[in-house]
């Protein structure tokens, strides 16, 4: 008398044998070079206490921004990778890893690298100019990814509802937010989601005839 003999495939050895059989992307350049670039300097900063933060990756307020000093300007952009800890890190990265690729893959690399640095460099101006206390870390870009991924039919001339409604949630936020004493910078917020909504506007999306795939 023959013996049949089923075969059982536990879940996690499907999930394994799909993992290995998949071939992984680095999908995203700049969005994870930007992440790990902030985690080094984080790990680094907290391992053997640096200083790198507070003297490179962090700009000073107003009154103490040296014009002078070559490195401040430098700041004006790199205060963006600066976190003061790994809940701030955490809570701008975890955003950002999920638009940044969407990003990235509707405007291309050079575009999204292109308005990061834009909305750093004008984020940091507008602190050096009118605001007492330093600026550091990625929430303005975050925030300006948030208002710039909502935009989807601008190229047909319509101003979508999901941007409106976006845009309404995150001003009434921030206003709430900037009466309350805490040591988050809504000003970095505000300026970063003014740079989504006009890069929405004005960069149009690549075209996908142009996409290359490696």
């Amino acid at each position: 008398m023959s013996t049949a003999r089923s075969c059982y495939l536990h879940p996690c050895g499907i999930l394994l044998y799909c993992t290995l059989a998949m071939r992984i992307r680095y999908n995203a350049p700049v969005t994870l070079n930007f992440t790990l670039l902030a985690f080094i300097v984080l790990l680094s900063d907290t391992l053997f206490r640096t200083g790198f933060i507070a003297n490179l990756f962090s700009v000073p307020g107003r009154g103490v921004f040296q014009f002078s000093n070559p490195f401040h300007y430098v700041r004006l952009f790199t205060h963006v990778v600066g976190h003061v800890n790994w809940a701030h890190f955490l809570g701008n990265f975890a955003l950002l890893l999920l638009l940044g690729p969407i990003l990235e893959e509707k405007y291309g690399s050079a575009a999204l690298f292109f308005m990061m640095m834009v909305t750093a460099f004008i984020t940091g101006l507008l602190n050096v100019l009118f605001l007492p206390t330093g600026l550091l870390g990625a929430s303005g870009i975050v925030f300006m990814m948030i208002i710039l991924v909502s935009f989807t039919n601008i190229r047909q001339g319509e101003i979508p509802i999901t941007f409106l409604l976006v845009l309404t949630i995150y001003l009434a936020g921030e206003v709430i937010r900037s009466f309350q004493n805490n040591s988050i910078s809504e000003f970095a917020h505000i300026v970063g989601g003014a740079c989504g909504s006009i890069f929405g506007f004005v960069k149009p999306a690549r075209s996908k005839s142009s996409t290359s795939r490696g």
